[in-house]
C-alpha cells in the first residue's frame, strides 16, 4: 500500500447492532473520526443502525466522505442512512459487495455478526484467488475476533488455507492502530 493515504477509501464491515460491549461502539466512533480527520473516504453498508451508523456518523462529523451501499430490500425497510455524501441503492447483496470492493483501497472489520463475516470472507477469498491485492485489517476489540483467528490458524495447520494468506490479514487491538496497519501493507 502507498505511504500516503490521501484520496484513499476504506470499506468498513461491521454490525448493524451495537453488540453487548460498549467498547464496540467506541471503536466504531474512533475509526469513523480517524478516517474523516485523515481525509480517508469511508465506504460501508449504508445503514443508520448499530455500529454501521456510529462509524458513518463519526466520519461525517469529522468532515469525511461517506459512501453507503445498501440493497433496496434493506433501504425499503427504512434502515438507510439519508445524510451520507453518497447513498447507492443496489438490487442484491452481491452487487453491494462488488461495489464496496470496487470503491475500496483497503478493508477494515469491526465487531459484527453473520453479515460482517460473510462480507469479509468473500473479500478475503477474492484476495486469495487473485482478484485484488487490497489489505484487510480486523479491529480485535477486547479479543472479539480471537476465536476466528484461532480457527483460521487451525485451517492453515490442517492444509485448507495457505499460512501466508492468514498472515496477510492484519489484526489490531484498537481503531487508532488501523491507519498504521494499512500504511504498512
Amino acid at each position: 500500500m502507498q505511504a500516503s493515504l490521501a484520496a484513499v477509501r476504506v470499506t468498513v464491515f461491521c454490525g448493524s447492532a451495537f453488540g453487548s460491549d460498549p467498547d464496540f461502539r467506541t471503536a466504531a466512533a474512533d475509526l469513523g473520526r480517524l478516517l474523516g480527520e485523515a481525509g480517508i473516504g469511508l465506504v460501508y453498508g449504508g445503514g443508520h443502525v448499530g455500529l454501521m451508523g456510529v462509524v458513518a456518523d463519526a466520519a461525517l462529523e469529522a468532515g469525511g466522505e461517506v459512501i453507503g451501499v445498501i440493497p433496496r430490500r434493506l433501504a425499503d425497510r427504512e434502515v438507510a442512512h439519508t445524510q451520507l455524501t453518497d447513498l447507492r441503492v443496489v438490487d442484491t447483496m452481491h452487487e453491494r459487495k462488488a461495489q464496496m470492493n470496487d470503491l475500496a483501497d483497503a478493508f477494515v472489520v469491526l465487531p459484527g455478526g453473520l453479515g460482517t463475516l460473510e462480507e469479509i470472507f468473500e473479500i478475503l477469498t477474492w484476495e486469495v484467488l487473485g482478484y485484488h491485492e487490497k489489505p484487510s485489517v480486523f479491529v480485535d476489540v477486547n479479543g472479539f475476533w480471537s476465536g476466528l483467528f484461532t480457527t483460521l490458524d487451525e485451517m492453515a495447520a490442517s492444509g485448507f488455507i495457505a499460512a501466508d494468506a492468514v498472515r496477510r490479514i492484519r489484526r489490531v487491538s484498537t481503531s487508532s492502530e488501523v491507519l498504521a496497519a494499512i500504511r504498512a501493507m
